[in-house]
Parts: C-alpha cells; structure tokens; sequence
C-alpha cells in the first residue's frame, strides 16, 4: 500500500488514486456514512482538516456559510460519480448548475513548466471556493486523461466510500470485495431465497 498524506481522511485506503486525483477522492471522502462522520460539518476540525489538504491557506480558516458551500459541491461531486455508474443518465440539473456556478466566480490562468509542459492553475487568494475551484481543474484533467472514470462509489449504499478502481476492465463496484461486496452478494442471496 502507498503511504498516504496526513489530510487523506483514511490511512487505510486500499484504492488509492494517482494524485492529483487523490485531492478530489480525499475530499470526496470527508463524509464516511458508515461511521457517520463528516469532516466538514464543525467550523474547527474541518478547517484543521482544509488547511492541511491545501484547500484554504493558513490564514484563512472557512465560515459556516463556506463549510455548507463545500458539503453542496462535495455532494454535487458524489452524484456526479454515481450517475457516472448510470452512463451519465441521473445527472441533476442542480448539481450541473452548482458547480457552473463556482467556476464562474473563479478564474484559471495558463502555467509554462520548465520543461515546457502547459498547465492550468488557479488564481489564489487561499479562500475555500479557490480550493474547490481546483478540484474542478484536477476533475477536468483527469476527464481529459481518462482516470476520472476509475473515481467510482461503492455500490453498497450503506458505504457509498469512492474509491479508485484499477482493475483492468474498469468494472469494480466495492471499496472491498472482501466486506461490501460480500455484504450486498449474501443481501441478494438471502432476498433470492425468501
């Protein structure tokens, strides 16, 4: 297993993805339904939580009315992973025009590395709605590259974890076969039977 950032919400993660995806799959999972955590709902833990993810600067910890704007784009994001599963089918009109919203009120500019390499980056003041404007930017260059289609939520949907598949016909359906998978599969078996 790949040694993980400290900001990643779970040191075990078996499916990691590549960065700089990891940034959108740790966000993703700030909210564990099966623990009932969410590491965005308190002001204190989820600016702890942003500041080391790099989603805010130091001097800049979130206000409430930022908090619920993150938890929105989170959860417009999930619907998008799993309409994703759908073949894109269930997206919601809303959750299109949450995100439309938040990258019309931020800017990206054009980078030259120098090795020539073009990159695009965006316009920081360090605030909350910059960092999750980047996460748009991390999602477009995935969608370009293809990986954004590995990025999947779990098919249990008491877990719902994302997880990154890299099974070689991109049909994974469980963070763990050995727990999710196997949790729905005798849930099937068990409802056959009756």
């Amino acid at each position: 297993m790949t040694d993980l950032p400290t900001w990643y919400p779970d040191a075990n993660e078996a499916k990691p993805a590549p960065m700089p995806l990891l940034r959108v799959q740790a966000f993703l999972n700030t909210v564990d339904l099966e623990q009932g955590v969410d590491r965005l709902a308190e002001p204190d833990s989820a600016s702890d939580w942003l500041i080391d993810a790099g989603m805010v600067g130091p001097d800049r910890p979130a206000s409430a009315a930022e908090l619920a704007a993150a938890r929105e784009v989170r959860n417009c994001l999930r619907s998008l992973l799993e309409a994703a599963g759908d073949d894109g089918d269930g997206v919601r009109a809303e959750d299109l025009e949450t995100l439309r919203t938040l990258a019309s009120e931020h800017s990206a500019r054009l980078t030259v590395a120098d090795g020539g390499a073009l990159g695009i980056e965006c316009a920081r003041e360090d605030t909350l709605g910059d960092g999750l404007f980047e996460l748009l930017l991390v999602i477009r260059g995935a969608q370009e590259d293809g990986s954004w289609s590995r990025l999947k939520m779990c098919a249990n949907p008491d877990c719902q974890w994302v997880f990154y598949d890299r099974s070689r016909n991109q049909q994974g359906n469980w963070c763990d076969m050995a727990v999710c998978g196997n949790r729905l599969k005798n849930r099937q078996l068990r409802a056959r039977r009756r």
